[in-house]
């Protein structure tokens, strides 16, 4: 969300559900419903998304008053899906992906993508840990900036630089495998 008009309503309506408007929650939560579900979707699966997220707006309804800075909503959701995401993966204990073998990569400037390509990503996006789904996934298709993200996960800006070079050096290894032609 980059419209200055756009993030100006959005600070509207996070008073406006400070002061118990209703309307206003039910409009917040219709802006962030798809986004946020697939945010949760890609760190746990189908499976238990659903009932992470009823607890994620659950936590958001009670939690609003709380939230000092409306222009901060992104980031503080994010973070709440995020915390409660985590609390389901650590009951499961996943195995951790090596990442010493990682090449360095350059960064395109810009890319574009087909729709099969965009596809292929989305479902190697799946087999990646976690932790490399939600950086990815913050920064391009969230578009938020590193400061958010290291707000929302919880770590310094450093952290979120190196996990978000290791996770397309990830992700990049994973296209490869499955399409070895490119």
């Amino acid at each position: 969300m980059t419209d200055p008009a756009d993030r100006l309503y959005e600070r509207l309506l996070v008073l406006r559900c400070q002061t118990g408007d209703e309307a206003a929650f039910a409009e917040l939560v219709e802006r962030y419903r798809h986004r946020l579900h697939y945010f949760v979707r890609k760190l746990l699966g189908d499976g238990e998304a659903d009932d992470v997220l009823q607890d994620v707006w659950l936590d958001v309804y009670r939690g609003l008053w709380r939230l000092s800075d409306a222009g901060a909503l992104a980031a503080w959701l994010y973070r709440i899906a995020r915390d409660r995401a985590y609390r389901v993966l650590r009951k499961r204990r996943p195995g951790q992906m090596p990442l010493d073998a990682a090449e360095l990569i350059e960064e395109s400037a810009e890319a574009t993508f087909s729709a099969d390509e965009a596809a292929r990503i989305h479902v190697a996006l799946g087999e990646l840990e976690p932790q490399h789904r939600e950086v990815l996934i913050l920064r391009f298709l969230e578009e938020m900036s590193y400061e958010d993200i290291a707000r929302i996960v919880g770590c310094p800006l450093g952290t979120v630089r190196s996990r978000l070079h290791y996770s397309k050096l990830a992700l990049r290894r994973l296209l490869e495998r499955k399409n070895p032609h490119e």
